[in-house]
């Protein structure tokens, strides 16, 4: 399968990329950069200029393939409705390409969309009002591609998709740590996240690509939800600081970004067991507290592995 994929040159994108081409596909991926362009050659993948924001580009991206991986996501998170948009015409452009085709067409969400305090399912509601919410208006127009003949679905992902050289919530966290000499969680700690390895969520992805039906919505999610308080915990120990808990208001201080904050006290537990038998998706790679030890996390800034 020749398969279109964006944002292939990100964190978790060039894993995917990898895991398509070792599985037997090809790939072209956007690159709205020559540092990209250099990053998905290198990876055997074919390059395609663009951006978001060039919906020409990606329309002639997705009509030229057999399917389509969309990963890319970007914009400002103190203006969530610009990244809502961004996201959503992007994924419009893509899926009007594949109309009537029976192509597969996997859109990438996070499981942070669901409710907070509970465990939630691949079936059940996001909440529109939640930390979030600006990812949904994304997941259903991906969807709404299933009644015009593509076999649409959504991926959401694990707040944390942790491997080597991560810079996501898990490196910022640590780099904070490091930076203000304590590890820090949230009230008591007892929120949950949701945690997947990189090379466990590239090949959902190709599995999504290869089989998944239209309209479906995954999870990607190797464990339900690692206790907060747990991850600063193994941060510490690596590190030999203290851990300290904050209020809110304490956190939106003490993190980098305000905005951000309030993703570390977040409680949202979530199922993939209907993701793992839909698909025969079987998770193999470290545990999210396992790679804080045992990878590169704790290392000096300067030794990590891109």
């Amino acid at each position: 399968m020749h398969v279109f994929v964006t944002g292939g040159s990100g964190l978790t994108g060039p894993a995917v990329v990898a895991e398509l081409l070792a599985a037997g596909h090809t790939v072209t991926g956007l690159a709205r950069s020559d540092t990209a362009a250099a990053r998905l050659e290198s990876l055997g993948a074919t390059p395609h200029r663009g951006s978001l924001d060039d919906l020409d580009s990606l329309h002639n991206g997705a009509e030229a393939a057999d399917g389509v991986v969309h990963m890319a996501f970007g914009g400002d998170f103190a203006d969530p409705d610009d990244m809502m948009r961004r996201d959503r015409t992007a994924i419009e452009a893509l899926g009007h390409a594949l109309e009537h085709s029976d192509r597969p067409f996997i859109s990438t969400s996070g499981t942070l969309v669901m409710p907070a305090g509970r465990v939630s399912g691949e079936a059940d509601d996001p909440d529109p009002a939640g930390v979030a919410g600006f990812r949904i208006p994304g997941e259903r127009a991906c969807l709404s591609f299933a009644p015009q003949g593509v076999r649409a679905s959504v991926v959401r992902l694990a707040p944390t998709v942790h491997g080597p050289g991560d810079h996501g919530f898990i490196g910022m966290l640590t780099a904070t740590a490091r930076q203000t000499g304590v590890s820090a969680y949230v009230a008591d700690g007892g929120n949950r996240w949701p945690a997947v390895h990189r090379l466990d969520a590239a090949v959902l992805f190709r599995l999504a690509l290869e089989k998944a039906p239209a309209g479906s919505v995954l999870h990607g999610a190797a464990e339900s939800g690692v206790p907060f308080k747990s991850i600063a915990e193994t941060i510490a120990r690596g590190l030999d600081l203290p851990t300290v808990s904050l209020t809110p208001d304490e956190a939106a201080a003490h993190f980098p970004s305000p905005s951000l904050s309030t993703f570390y006290g977040f409680d949202g537990p979530v199922s993939a067991s209907h993701t793992q038998e839909l698909l025969d998706w079987s998770p193999t790679h470290p545990s999210l507290l396992d790679d804080i030890e045992h990878g590169d996390y704790l290392a000096a800034p300067t030794s990590r592995r891109p």
